[in-house]
């Protein structure tokens, strides 16, 4: 599909009501949505009134840091989000226990034919305030050149900031004196940054699977609109699995039980040594391929459509923009931008978050360490599941020698699959036509959420991500979201609300 650039629009006219179709474009009927509809300026003009209400609802958000790894901030950011859930006209909203942190459900029901799901997260990762130019918890505004004033702090982009904005559209919505056009199914948890090892069990709890299974699809808010205002429409995502390896003297029954002076490393075995050893097994000696045996035994590799997919919207992408901002200058083996796209769709990875053994602070310790441990997440493509990868992985390490090294798994879940022809896929499209947005199918995000939770059964139903609007630094610290956009390609606070508001009223109404 080929959508129309809107380079030469301006995006708040656009957001207020030009509804326009791609040249190119998938045929399909035109919409009653919120464009056209009566109550298009009421909810702006909400929009509008209500946005420090909602500038101060997502710094308030921000300066509680819920951290699952911590164990920092669990059940009072459970009870946080089921108060931003009732204030945004949720009802019957719960905290949801589970053997883990607690999740939160709430409905709204306005006897609209259609329901849609909405997936949140209250968690966030772990932060240094050192390495941040901004406190994180403050919820600072500052400039992004090219962006605009952005709001700075742990979770701003990942993901409260576009969920507080999706709250916000609701807001305006009954400001504006009205309802929202379907009705709505909020699952929310609160381990997502440890891989969500207990959301299934929210997800199946008989009352929210019974509510989900109504859905015509579920998605998270999200903020990703490039500096031209590009955004991606992912038709699934990569799981993922989140462990430790740990090497010991203790379970290895050689080396130091604990750390000992390095002057008698010429006698006796180094932990750390036997882990570096263990990982070199793991991947080919670039570090770029897994070499677990049997990895590849169930990868399916990319469709010539999904490859098409890629190479297409490649097109609308800036290379040499994405390398400055990553900070690098070579793809793996140097390969073509497009087949560099490819290869981040279709590759499964293994790759190591951190390692940590002995002493690390300024200066030397001269210690031979008893104990070192690496941090490992591993990225799964379809039709490689959870439970087979763990499987192999230990599997591997004892066949090569290492079943003293031991393996903690945290948390995971196996790949996202959506049907591009599904209602849900098909009104994010129609949505992003009407915002004047170019759209790119991306085949998989190389990126996890637990989706899959939803698109395996028992729920069984579409899932993937919207949303206008931009932020950026997640995981890292400067982490932004963007509130007064000074491009007029990307969305500011109010016209990401009012993409929410459209997309609701285009699900309503979409064939």
């Amino acid at each position: 599909m080929d959508f129309r650039s809107f380079d030469a629009f301006n995006r708040r006219d656009l957001i207020r009501g030009a509804a326009m179709l791609g040249a190119g474009a998938m045929a399909m009927r035109p919409l009653p949505s919120l464009a056209a509809n009566s109550q298009s300026a009421a909810i702006r003009k909400a929009a509008e009134a209500g946005k420090d209400a909602s500038i101060k609802r997502l710094r308030d958000w921000i300066a509680l840091p819920s951290i699952a790894a911590e164990n920092r901030n669990m059940a009072e950011g459970a009870a946080h989000m089921a108060e931003l859930a009732r204030d945004a006209g949720f009802a019957n909203v719960e905290i949801v226990p589970t053997d883990g942190h607690p999740g939160v459900f709430g409905t709204i029901d306005v006897g609209a034919p259609r329901t849609l799901g909405i997936y949140f997260m209250y968690d966030v990762k772990q932060f240094d305030p050192a390495e941040w130019s901004s406190p994180p918890l403050e919820g600072r505004m500052v400039d992004r050149p090219g962006f605009g004033q952005a709001m700075m702090g742990r979770g701003a982009v990942n993901q409260k900031g576009p969920e507080a904005t999706f709250l916000a559209a609701l807001h305006a919505i009954r400001a504006a004196g009205g309802k929202p056009p379907v009705n709505i199914v909020l699952v929310c948890e609160g381990e997502e940054e440890i891989g969500s090892p207990h959301f299934r069990q929210i997800a199946t709890r008989p009352n929210i699977l019974s509510a989900l299974r109504k859905c015509e699809g579920i998605f998270i808010p999200a903020g990703w609109q490039d500096k031209n205002g590009n955004v991606s429409v992912n038709l699934g995502s990569k799981g993922v699995i989140e462990l430790e390896l740990i090497a010991s003297g203790e379970k290895w029954g050689r080396g130091p039980k604990a750390d000992v002076h390095s002057s008698l490393k010429a006698m006796v075995d180094s932990p750390a040594w036997r882990l570096v050893s263990a990982l070199n097994t793991l991947v080919t000696p670039d570090g770029n391929t897994p070499a677990i045996e049997g990895w590849f035994d169930n990868v399916r590799p990319l469709s010539d459509r999904e490859k098409a997919l890629i190479r297409e919207a490649a097109k609308h992408l800036n290379e040499a923009q994405q390398k400055q901002l990553l900070g690098v200058s070579h793809w793996i083996d140097d390969l073509p931008y497009e087949d560099a796209l490819i290869r981040l769709a279709q590759e499964p990875t293994v790759n190591i978050e951190g390692l940590v053994a002995g002493y690390t602070g300024p200066g030397g310790k001269t210690i031979l360490p008893g104990r070192a441990v690496a941090k490992l997440d591993l990225r799964l493509v379809p039709d490689q599941t959870r439970a087979e990868a763990e499987h192999k992985l230990r599997t591997h390490l004892d066949k090569h020698g290492f079943s003293d090294v031991e393996m903690n798994v945290s948390g995971g879940y196996d790949p996202t699959e959506t049907d591009e022809n599904s209602r849900l896929i098909r009104t994010e499209l129609a949505t992003y036509r009407r915002l004047g947005v170019q759209a790119n199918l991306n085949a998989r995000l190389a990126g996890s959420w637990p989706g899959a939770t939803f698109t395996a059964p028992p729920v069984s139903i579409p899932a993937g991500h919207f949303g206008i609007g931009h932020g950026a630094g997640a995981h890292a610290p400067d982490e932004y979201y963007l509130i007064e956009s000074t491009n007029p390609k990307v969305a500011g606070l109010v016209d990401s609300t009012m993409g929410y508001a459209e997309f609701l009223y285009t699900l309503a109404a979409i064939r």
